[in-house]
């Protein structure tokens, strides 16, 4: 089994990343393959609704010059998926609503391989709006047909500056659930 992770914050070593790394720790304690891939920070691009990909059906987006195709190769690929965003302004980052809005359109117009997979969300917030870029997220996972991972309590953590996220107890435990229950439900899922 595999399950790879998209850090969609622009900062490679923040507080989104470290929590993707706890999560990330959990699924290798329990035998699953994990990768990360950086999303922010890249220069990935919203659809232009040009419907190409459906045209074609390759599974593939008709413009190569960003990480999309990348990204939706190992999707696909993968058993699971973690899509990890910061909070701006209350919603996810640019590069994570890219991110989905390309890879979703290509895969639900070319047989929707994502079916059945499993998919969690998280984000660090500075005061508030992590619940919605979770729920932004998820809109991928469900429109797919994707089960969804959940935690103890939302997959959020209260941090804001570079390292908050090391000094929240209670988003630390969260994520660490969330590899428990992101493993379970992938064995499960295996059986």
């Amino acid at each position: 089994m595999k399950v790879v992770a998209f850090n969609c914050s622009p900062h490679k070593d923040g507080n989104t990343a470290h929590m993707i790394a706890d999560v990330l720790k959990v699924l290798n304690e329990n035998g699953i393959e994990t990768e990360t891939v950086q999303v922010g920070g890249s220069d990935i691009r919203g659809c232009r609704a040009c419907n190409v990909c459906v045209k074609r059906q390759d599974m593939k987006c008709v413009f190569v010059d960003d990480i999309l195709n990348k990204c939706i190769a190992k999707m696909v690929a993968a058993d699971g998926i973690i899509i990890g965003s910061p909070t701006y302004f209350g919603d996810l980052t640019p590069e994570c609503k890219a991110l989905i809005d390309r890879a979703g359109y290509v895969i639900r117009h070319n047989g929707n391989p994502l079916v059945r997979k499993v998919g969690a969300a998280l984000a660090p917030e500075g005061r508030a709006g992590a619940v919605h870029t979770i729920d932004s997220i998820i809109h991928l996972f469900t429109i797919s047909g994707m089960y969804v991972a959940s935690s103890s309590y939302w997959n959020v953590s209260l941090a804001r500056d570079s390292g908050d996220y090391e000094l929240d107890a209670m988003g630390k435990q969260t994520m660490r659930d969330l590899g428990a229950n992101m493993a379970f439900l992938l064995k499960k899922l295996a059986k």
